[in-house]
């Protein structure tokens, strides 16, 4: 059963990065990661909008099958909640978070499957940042794009397939390039990537859009490794009684040796 389940979360994570709408390789070209407010992750209030994002913007199309809906009450939800606000197909609140979605689906409406998302905020750490600094940035990177299938783009991942789920919160906005001559050749120029300009107002205003990534983000976080703050509190009480020991054990070893000369 332990081998299944590694092969399975193995397999999501080889998913995950291969899928073209998610998140461009760690690293390497494009514009520089915003930095996530970490601080997000032990706001409960942060964890239960990130939730409810995630829950009504994610999971149509992707899954979170390494997580249970009644984890969420280690985030302050009660069962009764998680089954009013938070399951919609009939779910029990013990069972997986799992799309009704095929792999099939996924692969015919956006070219691959999209990818299980429990893991996808440790997954996409790279020279940049963390896997949150990523998805912070990209999910506020996107813009209108004619030219691609879904009418998206993406300043972080070029040519993106996923389309911008929370468009409707965000708005529109296009991409401001400027032409810089090239300085070894000044016949040529190349387009240099300066910001958004707003097209079409959304139902959020900037500051409260980025607030709303920030929670959802951090969710996906906390998602990851859902004992991470019981984890942390231990380190500290490890520490805490290491240092002690290593107090007692010298005052021991001191008195012990006192008449050996």
């Amino acid at each position: 059963m332990i081998k299944k389940t590694l092969a399975v979360l193995a397999t999501a994570l080889l998913t995950a990065l291969s899928f073209p709408g998610a998140a461009s390789a760690s690293g390497g070209d494009g514009p520089a990661w915003d930095k996530f407010p970490a601080e997000r992750v032990k706001d409960m209030t942060a964890l239960q909008n990130g939730a409810k994002l995630f829950v009504n913007y994610c999971l149509n199309c992707h899954a979170a099958a390494f997580m249970r809906y009644n984890r969420l009450k280690d985030i302050g939800l009660t069962d009764d909640q998680i089954k009013q606000n938070l399951v919609f197909a009939g779910e029990k609140v013990g069972d997986l978070m799992t799309v009704s979605a095929s792999a099939k689906d996924g692969k015919d409406w956006f070219g691959a499957t999209p990818p299980d998302l429990t893991v996808i905020a440790r997954s996409r750490a790279g020279a940049q940042g963390s896997g949150a600094d990523y998805l912070y940035t990209y999910m506020r990177g996107f813009y209108r794009d004619p030219s691609r299938p879904t009418g998206w783009n993406n300043s972080v991942f070029p040519a993106v397939g996923m389309p911008h789920v929370l468009w409707q919160l965000q708005g529109e906005q296009r991409a401001v390039y400027e032409e810089h001559k090239d300085p070894h050749d000044p016949a040529r120029t190349t387009h240099v990537f300066k910001g958004f300009e707003l097209v079409k107002p959304g139902t959020l205003g900037k500051a409260e859009y980025d607030s709303a990534v920030a929670d959802l983000v951090a969710y996906l976080q906390w998602m990851g490794e859902p004992a991470q703050g019981l984890r942390v509190r231990l380190g500290v009480v490890v520490m805490l009684f290491l240092a002690v020991f290593t107090f007692i054990a010298w005052r021991l070893n001191a008195a012990f040796w006192k008449d050996v000369k």
